[in-house]
């Protein structure tokens, strides 16, 4: 089990942080107030878990933070043998000057210091205990979101730890019950050949052979997967290096039974072939199955 405590000064970039550890997998608890640090830890250790645990702590306790007190647990923590690393940010006044005011935020010392720059100094003198005992300190002067996640990456993780994979969604459904309303994107298959007009296969679903090989076989929807999935195979792995985690693709014909339904289940075979992770939903199959029986 491994450990990551996140510290710092306000305005460094600790947000952003927390977003892109929890983007790779790792449970966080963000502001834990120090005196919680040691049964935070103990909780943890006997769980199994792939990635690191990362807790934050800083000013934002108030009159529970105490950076020597959270200095002494941490040595007592390594003594025992677990693996913590203290990862502490920082940057120049100006630059967390100018970020407070960009936010409108207000500094978590100042209606004690009394002003933001002051606010500034007081959190530098009482976090100094806590930057000597960090194991890595980034300085985030001048580092854009994306620039900053990279660094993460490359001081936390290997290669493959590092990147976020995106979870891919294929969701079916049917237009004339309404539009799937958390699609990312949505491919209207309705141009299609539609199997509802052949007799043989009308009450079968795009789960069965029937109306899979009349659907897939036809010459327009062979070029159409082509260029669906030259399409997808592209943005998938830009939507990651951004940072996206979730992608909901809607598949849409008239009834939500046919012809998306075997769309969707071939677009996930052939991205899983890819290497993607995908998964494969279908909204109205069983709704429309019903509509069939009661006709």
């Amino acid at each position: 089990m491994r450990f990551i405590l996140l510290t710092g000064l306000s305005g460094a970039g600790k947000t952003t942080s927390l977003r892109y550890l929890e983007d790779l997998g790792c449970p966080y608890v963000d502001n834990l107030p120090p005196a919680m640090t040691m049964r935070f830890i103990e909780l943890w250790s006997g769980q199994s878990q792939a990635h690191p645990v990362v807790f934050a702590a800083d000013v934002r306790s108030r009159g529970l933070f105490d950076a020597f007190a959270l200095e002494k647990m941490i040595g007592a923590i390594r003594e025992n043998g677990t693996e913590l690393r203290v990862l502490f940010l920082e940057a120049d006044d100006q630059t967390l000057l100018n970020r407070f005011k960009e936010t409108r935020k207000e500094h978590p010392l100042t209606e004690r210091a009394g002003s933001l720059s002051a606010a500034i100094a007081m959190e530098r003198e009482r976090m100094q205990p806590l930057r000597e005992t960090a194991d890595l300190i980034v300085n985030t002067t001048g580092l854009k979101p994306a620039q900053l996640r990279e660094r993460l990456s490359q001081l936390l993780f290997s290669p493959e730890e590092a990147q976020p994979h995106i979870r891919t969604e294929i969701v079916s459904f049917g237009f004339k019950r309404g539009i799937l309303r958390d699609a990312d994107l949505v491919l209207d298959v309705r141009f299609l050949p539609n199997p509802f007009y052949i007799s043989s296969i009308r009450l079968q679903t795009g789960l069965q052979r029937g109306v899979q090989e009349y659907v897939l076989g036809a010459p327009v929807t062979v070029e159409f997967l082509q260029k669906e999935t030259d399409l997808l195979a592209f943005l998938l792995p830009n939507y990651e290096r951004e940072g996206k985690r979730r992608l909901v693709i809607g598949v849409g014909c008239t009834g939500g039974a046919h012809r998306s339904v075997a769309i969707a289940e071939e677009l996930g075979r052939r991205l899983r072939a890819l290497g993607f992770v995908i998964s494969v939903h279908h909204r109205d199959i069983e709704v429309e199955q019903e509509n069939w029986e009661r006709q």
